[in-house]
Parts: C-alpha cells; structure tokens; sequence
C-alpha cells in the first residue's frame, strides 16, 4: 500500500505568493486517507541563503531531512504531495538502495533545471532537477547515482536559456505530447531502469484543466493523458515513488474546482 507525506513546503518557490502552497498541500491532504497520512510540520521562517545562490537555504535544508527522516521510518512507497517541486530531492534521496537503476520522470511546464550560478531568482524549485541530477555547484545537492540518460522530461514548454542549452547537451529525453498512452513507458523502458520515480509539477497540465498554479503556461497536457501514461508506465517499470507539487490555488473555492484533477493524478499513482 502507498503512504502519504504531505509537505507544504513553500520556500523553493519563486512566486510572489509563494504560501498559497501551504493551502494546495492542505486542501489535498484533506482529500486522503487520514490513516495512511502524515503531515509534515516544515520551518515557518523564510530561511537564510547562507551566502549562496539558493533563498531560503537555511529552511530547505532542515526540511530535506525531515523529508528524508519521514520516508526512511516506513518501508512502503511514499507518494509525497508538495509544496514546491524541491521536496522531490529529498524524496528520491530516501530510497532505498543504490540509485543507478532508478529512472526519473519530470512532469512540469518548466524544466527545473537551473543552477545557482543561473537561476535569477535563487529558487530551489527551478533547480530541482538539476540538483537531482548532479551540479558540483549545488550547497543542497541530490543523491549520486541519478543520470540524464534515465530521465524524462514530459510536457515542459516554457524555458529559459540555461535551461535550453544544458538540454542540447545532454541525453535527456524528452516527450512534449502523450498522444500514445505508451510512449512515456517506452521511454522509460528503452532506459533500461528498473524501478521508476514519478515527479508530477501540477502546472503541467494545460490552464483549462487546473487553474491553481503560481505560473500557468498554455497548450499543457490533459489529465486523462498523464493519469493513461502513469497507468501504462506502472503496468511496465515498478513505480519507487512520486510526487504531486505545485496546487496553488487561490482560494478555497478555487481548490475544490480543482482537486478533481489532482485526485485522478494520485489514484493514478498510488
């Protein structure tokens, strides 16, 4: 059976109104089985840089290890709900064992694949995957093991510079459409990975399916495409983990016309 870590974690991100993330995570986590759900108590402060390039450095760092101390204390699958896309780093670091048969699949409308050396706002969402990934500039790294070449990046369509150069050079893959229900688990297949950990950036989806985002980007994918995808992705590659992040809504009105989409996204995956 899957657990719950709730994490509503809002310092890695770069939006103004950052602590509607605390609110998404909230409204999702009334939404879940109360038995199987723990609620992370993350740092209220904003934190400190500690003279890096990541904001907040000081509260992300003590929130990765309560995130790790969490996942570790169960031996079950943990579908974590954010929170901004940062929790995922801490999440796939508590898995167990080596990671060098772990693939990794990036949901989001924005790579995340920034450095502090590149990111002009110093948010550690948009450098997530990065981190992930392995970048010696990084104070609040990822786990070793991790590789581009077992990573795919689906639906991302807003990116800067950085982003677009570091994508030419390396061997990530990338799926921009999900129109055969298969492909994302060819994908991960063809990586020859074992195990699979399934990130989810809600702003993936197109505005006309979830409107509770910090960043809303046109021409996004539809719930039914990613919630077959996961489907046939499980059905193929054993599924380590997951993560549902960035639900921002506005208002509570807003979160309940919403939580429908999200709720299709975790049944997918847990």
């Amino acid at each position: 059976m899957t657990r719950f870590l709730v994490v509503p974690q809002w310092q890695g991100s770069p939006a103004p109104r950052a602590m509607l993330l605390t609110e998404g995570a909230s409204a999702i986590a009334g939404d879940l089985p109360s038995a199987r759900t723990t609620v992370l108590e993350v740092p209220l402060e904003a934190g400190d840089a500690e003279g890096t390039g990541v904001h907040r450095l000081s509260s992300l760092r003590r929130t990765k290890e309560l995130i790790e101390e969490a996942i570790t204390a169960h031996a079950e699958p943990t579908l974590v709900v954010g929170g901004d896309c940062g929790v995922s780093v801490a999440a796939v670091a508590a898995l167990p064992g080596a990671l060098h048969d772990v693939a990794i699949v990036w949901f989001v409308a924005h790579p995340d694949l920034h450095t502090p050396d590149t990111s002009a706002s110093g948010a550690y969402a948009g450098m997530a995957l990065r981190a992930l990934l392995g970048d010696g500039s990084f104070p609040l790294e990822g786990p070793a093991g991790l590789s581009p070449e077992r990573t795919v990046l689906v639906g991302a369509r807003s990116e800067d510079d950085a982003e677009t150069e570091y994508l030419a050079s390396s061997a990530i893959v990338r799926l921009d459409a999900l129109d055969d229900v298969q492909a994302l688990a060819d994908a991960v297949a063809a990586t020859g990975a074992s195990r699979v950990y399934v990130h989810i950036d809600v702003d993936v989806l197109d505005p006309s399916e979830l409107a509770g985002v910090s960043s809303a980007v046109p021409f996004g994918l539809r719930t039914a495409e990613v919630v077959g995808a996961v489907r046939a992705l499980r059905e193929r590659v054993p599924l380590a983990g997951a993560t549902i992040a960035g639900f921002a809504p506005r208002s509570p009105a807003d979160a309940v016309g919403d939580l429908g989409a999200i709720l299709r996204l975790i049944g997918a995956l847990a």
